[in-house]
């Protein structure tokens, strides 16, 4: 694992050691790492959004839409008759 050093005035670091007492985590290093996990699952899912907002359109999802589905699972699941 690599390392880094990281300078924060003193009401951060006071902020920062209040979570991990306060929030179960061992270090401030394990602190960090789960806010920037965070960080990327947030970014993550802001791509996938803004993808979704520039594709096309798609058909509603009405009640004829999910019946379709269903069918197509029955279908599915029907068994295989051997003869």
């Amino acid at each position: 694992m690599s390392t880094m050093n990281i300078s924060l005035p003193g009401s951060l670091k006071s902020f920062v050691d209040e979570q991990v007492s306060e929030r179960g985590y061992g270090t401030s290093s394990e602190y960090v790492r789960e806010l920037i996990r965070k960080d990327q699952d947030r970014q993550q899912l802001r791509g996938l959004l803004l993808a979704g907002a520039a594709s096309a359109p798609t058909p509603q999802a009405d009640a004829a839409y999910f019946e379709g589905l269903r069918e197509r699972v029955r279908r599915a699941a029907k068994p295989v008759s051997r003869e």
